[in-house]
């Protein structure tokens, strides 16, 4: 028989999410890399006063990045946690997840370079 899930308030869930997203920001090197690049983009906008629909794709896109690596951290360790040996499917897990990441990371840089391409070198 099943446990029954213990019912969290909103404020408890929240907390458990903000653990999650620091405890990977402080464990993983491509992260903590992703947050140093989006400062530095959102620094970039505020410079170049960037229109209110820019900052909403500019925001959209570094959500996007960071959230897919969270996510590839949370598949990481789950496959970890599954096992310690090595097995094609696991290698298939992760490098997927990686996938996710650099798809998001080149459609960052796409997006960087529409916005600040012509402010950059038009000017």
């Amino acid at each position: 028989m099943r446990k029954m899930k213990k019912s969290r308030s909103f404020w408890e869930s929240l907390g458990f999410a903000l653990r999650g997203a620091v405890q990977v920001f402080r464990s993983e090197r491509n992260a903590r890399i992703d947050l140093v690049f989006a400062l530095g983009v959102l620094g970039a906008a505020w410079y170049f006063q960037v229109s209110q629909l820019e900052w909403v794709v500019i925001i959209f896109t570094i959500s996007s990045v960071l959230a897919a690596e969270i996510m590839n951290t949370a598949v990481e360790y789950l496959v970890d946690l599954c096992t310690l040996e090595y097995h094609p499917l696991a290698e298939k897990a992760k490098n997927a997840a990686a996938g996710a990441v650099l798809i998001t990371a080149l459609g960052a840089v796409f997006v960087g370079l529409i916005i600040f391409g012509p402010k950059i070198f038009l000017h």
